[in-house]
């Protein structure tokens, strides 16, 4: 199992708490990936909203693409993985800023594909906003352009959506036989959204659920990947961890999390997200209470209860986990102290 963790550049993840204690700036953000390192996290990834939808528009969010190039000078060995959105992004100027984020970090960059839901942010910056399966239609187009950018000397491409001719992107990102390019991760759960990951990307992050939830939306991908003749994909999980001494003091805290109100900071957004979206479950208030429903995944508990759920995730096939805590540093320094080493030891017995 490799671990990640959402960098908080929205200042946290709890609608229902003004102040987490992680303030939305570069002085925290840098602290906590370069404190990661030490515990042993493999990745961080590093949204893009240019609005804050957990707090309230008005609150403060980092820029992921200038966040991400300041952590690739700080940093030595994390993977930071840099949520894109092709209606922000050109692919040809991307592939230029990206190839040389690449190059800064010596080959830890990778992208997550992201087709935009938030029509409101859209139009405040000005932005084209495509129907859902539109959307993926510009990816597709945008995912040609970029990997070609990346592989090729030259590119010439017209299609519906981008249209380049002769496009050089020198220097490249950095290659080896086992990364040519920066690893592409995506999410969706329309029938659109996974044909295309299926075939363009390198891995699928899910948002948060159960394992048995889990094991057949793998599986599915997989059956995908197979008939399409492509190496295996990867596949990461969202999850909000609660680790406690306790099952009584966990359930204490999620019940303080999880108190959202309609009218809360963020709880429009929330609609704009659900009307814009093709998912494949109802939410919740109570999923909408922290992002990406990691909830669901279910790793609440003492560190034994959170580490036997890691296992049985890890057992159907998940090998990321993308965790969001509260406060995100104090939380992610007792997961690594107290789940870590009891997943890594039960593993080993398992062997």
């Amino acid at each position: 199992m490799r671990y990640g963790y959402w960098l908080p550049v929205f200042g946290g993840w709890l609608r229902n708490v003004e102040d987490e204690g992680m303030q939305a700036s570069w002085a925290y953000v840098q602290r906590l990936a370069r404190r990661s390192e030490e515990l042993g996290y493999d990745l961080t990834l590093i949204a893009e909203l240019f609005l804050n939808d957990i707090k309230g528009v008005q609150a403060p969010a980092l820029d992921a693409w200038s966040t991400a190039a300041a952590l690739a000078a700080v940093t030595q060995r994390l993977e930071l993985m840099v949520a894109v959105r092709p209606t922000f992004h050109h692919p040809a100027t991307l592939a230029k800023q990206a190839a040389t984020i690449d190059q800064i970090s010596n080959g830890r960059l990778s992208l997550n594909v992201v087709s935009s839901w938030w029509k409101d942010e859209a139009r405040r910056y000005g932005s084209q906003f495509d129907e859902h399966d539109d959307r993926y239609a510009r990816t597709a187009e945008w995912l040609h352009v970029l990997q070609s950018a990346w592989r090729e000397p030259s590119t010439t491409f017209h299609g519906t959506y981008y249209q380049v001719d002769d496009l050089i992107v020198q220097p490249p990102p950095v290659s080896s036989r086992l990364r040519p390019y920066p690893p592409l991760y995506a999410g969706g759960e329309s029938e659109t959204a996974k044909e295309l990951i299926s075939s363009k990307c390198d891995a699928y992050v899910m948002h948060g659920d159960a394992p048995e939830r889990v094991a057949p939306k793998i599986l599915d991908m997989q059956v995908r990947r197979n008939k399409a003749g492509l190496p295996p994909m990867q596949y990461g999980l969202a999850a909000y961890a609660i680790v406690r001494d306790t099952p009584a003091e966990a359930q204490r805290e999620l019940e303080r999390i999880t108190r959202v109100q309609p009218g809360s900071p963020g709880y429009g957004n929330f609609q704009d997200w659900i009307a814009n979206t093709k998912l494949e479950q109802q939410l919740s208030v109570q999923d909408y209470s922290v992002s990406n429903r990691g909830l669901r995944t279910g790793l609440v508990g003492t560190p034994e209860q959170v580490a036997e759920r890691v296992r049985e995730l890890q057992a159907v096939g998940v090998d990321l986990l993308l965790l969001q805590c509260s406060p995100q540093l104090e939380e992610m320094e007792r997961f690594a102290e107290q789940v870590m080493p009891l997943v890594e030891k039960r593993s080993r017995i398992a062997a």
